[in-house]
């Protein structure tokens, strides 16, 4: 009788546990949501980016202060004003969509963005993380993080460069 009653406990419990919702993806329609984003980022093709997201979208970088997807395009296109090449290698692309335990939908992208300044030629190299919730197919939240730090030295180093230039011409100005 306790075999028996063993055997049922283990029955059980092996049915209960193939019940469970799948909660991790490593392929999905939100998935390639990202994938495509990621190239429509990479392009500046800024209205097929934003297509990815719903009117009501919030997107946070590395703050609790949220942005539009227009806000987010305006900074996007500033900072890659400084930029010669840039793009995130694929070869580290690293994405998964979890179903979290309240249900919602998120999809979590890790790589590293690679990019050259203009005027001094720097390259820099960041890792970048970005979690994006979804609904009903289109990004509701994304929370990107990064370091900023080599971005602003870069930038930093750019606009010394012009200062430089700058000087030069006046001096050669005057000397004529």
């Amino acid at each position: 009788m306790k075999k028996l009653f063993l055997l049922v406990l283990v029955i059980t419990l092996f049915i209960a546990c193939q019940n469970q919702p799948q909660r991790y993806f490593e392929n999905s329609t939100e998935i390639e949501t990202v994938k495509a984003g990621i190239k429509a980022y990479e392009s500046q093709d800024w209205d097929t980016w934003k297509a990815n997201f719903a009117d009501t979208a919030k997107i946070y970088v590395n703050s609790n202060k949220a942005l539009s997807p227009d806000e987010r395009i305006a900074v996007f296109k500033e900072m890659l004003s400084n930029i010669e090449s840039y793009g995130f290698n694929d070869k580290m692309n690293e994405v998964e969509m979890i179903v979290d335990a309240k249900g919602r939908t998120w999809v979590n992208y890790w790589n590293h963005w690679k990019g050259t300044t203009k005027i001094t030629n720097t390259e820099i190299n960041i890792p970048v993380h970005l979690t994006l919730r979804f609904i009903d197919g289109k990004i509701v939240e994304e929370y990107a993080y990064y370091d900023t730090a080599p971005i602003v030295a870069a930038f930093t180093e750019i606009e010394a460069a012009k200062a430089v230039e700058a000087e030069n011409e006046d001096s050669m100005q005057e000397n004529q």
